[in-house]
């Protein structure tokens, strides 16, 4: 029994935010970010609205795409930083909202690797055999806690909110092969936000100190993640005795051109086969795997058959990578 994406959906906000908007904003320039990032302009959403929403509308997107009522999801995970709430968790209003009334489900905090994280655990459920329709959504609401007078976090982040359908296959050539995910906790001091928990819960003190916005050592981040996310991307393919020439698509994690060019030329990848998009939406944290994979199915630039690798890197430190062959027409 496989584990394969049936089906995939995502949304991002109308609101856009560009490069000439916030350097009215912080002392930045749009050739400072464009040159160190790749990005050009970030989503953003209604400030009244929660993550929850964005999910949402991605989750019907994923039913409209695969053509089946919310009643038949047995399981939701929801990656995020950014719930809408501490309780309850984000899924519970994720499944009230979408009418999936079988399921049962639980948020899964990743980092931006959380969506390779769910997925990794969708599968897990079903090739146990227990479980027939997995919804796996990675969505946030970066806006929330970004500090929109640091120059070096408010630049990278976007809204945005991606998912997939993962169900059982017959067919062993098809769906996940493989993963790799790893965790250390040295990166609790290079990107955090330690406002809002239980060690220092809201007060006064938090929010005058600024400690509710996220806090990034950008130069040590980026050392990481182009070491982590190839180190993973190689492994996965040579454990399954592949190569860079195999892959038809890599789906990276959406932080910054400079570590997904970095990450391809490890792996010996040209720029056709590595799907692009943080020039249009930035970081969206465990929202920007589940949309490239959308947006490069949307485009046809993956088809049935296809070798993909996801990869991704995020806040723990938090990476892994995903090999699996494209199942959908």
């Amino acid at each position: 029994m496989k584990a394969i994406i049936t089906g995939v959906g995502h949304y991002l906000p109308e609101q856009r935010l560009t490069n000439a908007e916030l350097e009215k904003m912080v002392d930045t320039s749009d050739e400072w970010i464009t040159t160190r990032t790749g990005i050009k302009e970030r989503r953003i959403l209604d400030t009244e609205k929660g993550t929850s929403y964005m999910a949402i509308k991605a989750a019907e997107r994923v039913l409209a795409h695969r053509g089946i009522s919310p009643e038949e999801i047995d399981v939701l995970l929801t990656a995020t930083v950014t719930p809408d709430m501490p309780v309850p968790s984000m899924g519970a209003v994720v499944q009230r909202e979408i009418g999936a009334t079988n399921c049962w489900g639980y948020d899964l905090n990743g980092g931006c690797t959380g969506f390779l994280c769910a997925f990794a655990t969708a599968a897990q459920f079903i090739e146990s055999g227990r479980f027939k329709k997995v919804m796996v959504i990675g969505a946030d609401k970066m806006s929330a806690i970004i500090d929109y007078k640091d120059r070096n976090t408010c630049i990278l982040f976007g809204d945005g909110a991606g998912a997939a359908l993962v169900e059982p296959s017959e067919d062993d050539d098809s769906g996940l092969k493989d993963f790799i995910l790893h965790l250390d906790g040295v990166g609790e001091d290079y990107l955090y936000m330690t406002g809002g928990g239980s060690r220092y819960p809201a007060s006064l003190h938090t929010v005058n100190d600024k400690l509710h916005y996220l806090y990034q050592d950008g130069r040590t981040v980026y050392k990481h993640a182009v070491n982590g996310m190839s180190d993973v991307t190689v492994r996965v393919l040579e454990r399954n005795g592949l190569s860079g020439d195999d892959v038809d698509m890599l789906i990276p994690h959406q932080a910054n051109f400079r570590i997904i060019d970095a990450v391809a030329k490890k792996v010996g990848l040209s720029e056709d086969k590595v799907m692009i998009n943080v020039h249009k939406y930035g970081n969206t944290t465990a929202g920007t795997i589940p949309i490239a994979l959308s947006e490069a199915y949307e485009e046809q630039r993956i088809k049935k058959g296809d070798w993909i690798v996801m990869a991704a890197f995020g806040a723990g430190f938090s990476w892994g990578s995903a090999l699996l062959k494209w199942a959908i027409d």
